[in-house]
């Protein structure tokens, strides 16, 4: 379970690294175009919120000590292996000349 948790873990944070290291350059520009609508009045309308008389109850709030049982929860060390990732950033890498 543990083990589990601390993969996961690493795999996120590794994912999270991995997109710091891109090299994004814009070849496009990019537009909107939001259509338009008309809208038009068919009928007039009217609006009667209903009304209600409620009547609340009584709340008292107080204090009652009793005796439970509370479990104690204790940890200890252990070592785990974890996966080492190591990331090249775009800019940084050899992959021969850019287009």
């Amino acid at each position: 379970m543990r083990k589990t948790s601390y993969l996961l873990a690493s795999l996120a944070a590794a994912g999270m690294l991995s997109l710091t290291g891109c090299d994004v350059q814009k070849t496009q520009e990019g537009s909107v175009t939001a259509p338009k609508y008309e809208v038009s009045k068919t009928k007039e309308g009217d609006v009667t919120l209903p009304k209600y008389n409620v009547d609340a109850p009584d709340v008292k709030v107080s204090k009652v000590e009793k005796e439970v049982t509370v479990p104690k929860i204790t940890t200890e060390k252990e070592t785990i292996a974890l996966p080492k990732v190591e990331i090249t950033p775009a800019p940084d890498k050899d992959d021969g000349p850019k287009k």
